[in-house]
C-alpha cells in the first residue's frame, strides 16, 4: 500500500466517521478503531525495511547488539503507545490515553537504563581520575 492509499483511507475514514459519530456513535469508532488496524497492518513491511537498515548500520559501526534491540523496542514502544492513546483519545477518553502514554514512557526508561549506565560509564571514562 502506498501512501496515496493510505492517506485516502485516512480521509475516507474521517469524513465517514465526522457523518456516522452523531447518529451512530459506537459504529463510527469501530470504523476508526478497524481503519488503525488496517493502516498499522499496511506500514509493517516498511517498518520491518527500516529495522533491518537499522541493524545493518550498527553491524558495520560494531555497536553491540544489544544496543540496537534496545532502541527496536524503546521505537516499537513509542508508536504502539501513540497508537493506543490516539484511539483511546479519539473514543473521548482522554484519562486513559494519558495513562497509557505514562505507562510507554516508563516502560522507555525502564528499557533505556541499559543504554544510560553505557554513557555514563563511557564518559566517566574519558574524565581523568583525581
Amino acid at each position: 500500500m502506498d501512501i496515496l492509499q493510505i492517506v485516502t483511507l485516512g480521509i475516507i475514514a474521517s469524513v465517514l466517521y465526522i457523518i456516522l459519530k452523531d447518529m451512530r456513535g459506537p459504529f463510527a469508532f469501530i470504523i476508526l478503531l478497524i481503519t488503525g488496524i488496517v493502516l498499522f497492518l499496511a506500514i509493517i513491511s516498511q517498518i520491518g525495511s527500516v529495522i533491518r537498515l537499522i541493524e545493518s548500520l550498527g553491524q558495520k559501526a560494531s555497536i553491540n547488539g544489544m544496543y540496537i534491540e534496545t532502541i527496536l523496542k524503546i521505537i516499537g514502544i513509542a508508536y504502539i503507545t501513540e497508537l493506543g492513546a490516539s484511539l483511546t483519545k479519539d473514543a473521548g477518553l482522554s484519562a486513559v490515553a494519558s495513562k497509557i502514554e505514562l505507562a510507554g514512557k516508563i516502560f522507555i526508561l525502564i528499557l533505556a537504563i541499559p543504554i544510560i549506565t553505557a554513557v555514563v560509564e563511557a564518559i566517566l571514562n574519558f574524565l581523568p581520575s583525581a
